[in-house]
Parts: C-alpha cells; sequence; structure tokens
C-alpha cells in the first residue's frame, strides 16, 4: 500500500516553544488510525500539518505522494477531507443540512451563488444517508443536536470523496449516548473498504471505533509509541502518554482506561 501521508522528522516550533518535536509517521492506504494525547500534546497541531493547513519549521512533510513546499497547496487541500471543532464554528446556522453538505464541492461554508447538478445532489443525500442523517436535511444547521452537528460534519468531510479523512475530536461534547451512536457511524466507515484513509484524534481510548487500525501516542509533542493498534496500544503506552499509572481493558474491540489505584498496606 501507497503513503498518503509521510512525515519525515517534523517539527514544528512558534517561538520557544516547539508543538511537534522531530515526528516521524507514516499512513497508508486503507489504514484507519488514532491520535492520542493530553491536552497540549500536540494533536491538533499534528493534524493541521496533515491537512496542509500548517507548515513545519524543519522536516520533510508528503501529502498525497506531493512534497509540501515543492507544489501549491491549494490544489492539494480538496483531496483532504476535514472535520473539526474550528470548521463548525464557521457553519452558518441558518444554512440547511444538505446546503451544509453540497457546498463542500466548492470548499465553501454558506451557500451563494454556487451551481449543483444532479450527482452533486445525489452524492450529498446519499452521505447523508451513510451517517445516519438523511431525517435531517431540510434542517437548518443551528437546530440540530452536538452528536447531530458531528455527522453531518463527517458527511460533509467525505463530499469532495477525499483521499485522506481528518477527524479532529469528533466526539468532543458529546453525551454518552451521543459518543455512541458517532462511534457505530465511524466503526462502520471503517470497516467500508471503499473509505479513505482515516486519522481520528480523541483524548479517549473509549472513543476508539472498532475497525480502526493503528494508533499514534503524543506526549509533548513528540512521539511515545506507534503502530498497530492490537500491540502497540498497551497500559504502558498509554501511561507514558498521559503521564500516570493506567489500567488498559479491551472487550469485543472496545477500549476503556482508569487509574490505576494504589492499595493501602
Amino acid at each position: 500500500m501507497s503513503a498518503v501521508l509521510e512525515l519525515a522528522e517534523v517539527s514544528v516550533r512558534r517561538g520557544q516553544a516547539t508543538l511537534l518535536d522531530r515526528v516521524s509517521w507514516v499512513v497508508r492506504e486503507g489504514e484507519r488510525w488514532v491520535i492520542l494525547g493530553a491536552n497540549g500534546a500536540g494533536k491538533t497541531t499534528l493534524m493541521q500539518v496533515a491537512a496542509a493547513q500548517m507548515y513545519p519549521t524543519s522536516g520533510a512533510l508528503g501529502i498525497l505522494g506531493e512534497l509540501v513546499g515543492t507544489i501549491d497547496v491549494f490544489e492539494l487541500r480538496p483531496r483532504i477531507g476535514v472535520s473539526s471543532a474550528a470548521i463548525a464554528e464557521r457553519i452558518p446556522r441558518d444554512e440547511l443540512v444538505r446546503d451544509v453538505v453540497l457546498s463542500a464541492s466548492y470548499a465553501v461554508l454558506g451557500r451563494w451563488r454556487e451551481q449543483y447538478d444532479h450527482i452533486d445532489d445525489s452524492r450529498a443525500d446519499s452521505l447523508l444517508r451513510e451517517v445516519g442523517v438523511t431525517h435531517l436535511a431540510d434542517r437548518t444547521f443551528g437546530t440540530l443536536s452536538e452528536g447531530e452537528r458531528k455527522r453531518v460534519q463527517i458527511a460533509r468531510a467525505l463530499m469532495t470523496d477525499p483521499e485522506l479523512l481528518l477527524l479532529d475530536e469528533p466526539a468532543a461534547g458529546l453525551d454518552l449516548g451521543g459518543r455512541e451512536d458517532l462511534v457505530s457511524t465511524l466503526s462502520v466507515l471503517a470497516y467500508d473498504p471503499s473509505s479513505p484513509a482515516t486519522v481520528l484524534v480523541s483524548h479517549h481510548v473509549e472513543e476508539i471505533p472498532p475497525g480502526f487500525t493503528h494508533v499514534l501516542m503524543l506526549r509533548n509533542g513528540a512521539v511515545v509509541a506507534d503502530g498497530p493498534l492490537a500491540t502497540t496500544l498497551t497500559a504502558e503506552a498509554l501511561s507514558a502518554t498521559f503521564g500516570m499509572p493506567l489500567v488498559l481493558e479491551e472487550h469485543e474491540g472496545r477500549y476503556a482506561a482508569r487509574r490505576k489505584q494504589r492499595h493501602r498496606g
């Protein structure tokens, strides 16, 4: 499988702060990655780099077979689907859900004078059906629950048939039911062989959907561990990532973590 994302000794520095510290990482076609780490670990910075929205201070970055720095990133970005809180904040609250998805074809937020054809309409409806929100197509985005908005954003991110899908904390702010609904939707996408290579950012192992294949763990901008999920996500690696002793449990493809209790004796 060819690489869709490749970082070689990538660092990002802003003033005296090092946001990413010599990160080397490869995502290949068909892989589904989860990035884990505490607040400030560098997860969002890494996603911005992967989306060609932020340039490395040093190191080499390859996206979809192109070396960033030698190409026009405005031609590259439409090939990457992104869902993030920053994008969600810019979606007009009075925009119809169907138009939120449709407007991704022109990389705009808020429909204006663009022209869409039957193929665009059909794809938008198909994606809304795929993420389970067809019944919301004629509602306005501002009337949706947080969980419904997250699903619509995923449909929008898939509208251009991207080769790389980046989901930055899609379960943030959801209650238990909303989280479980979203995890189920992402699991269906993960098992679909036609879905693009996917990277999901999370703070919580409970949010890892079944079907995800790999994990990257960050601490203070540096890689703690990366590789196949089944062998790389261990209590030891997770403890090192979050800086505390943790117990990790797995059941039927779902994970749970808790702090290791000290026994008094």
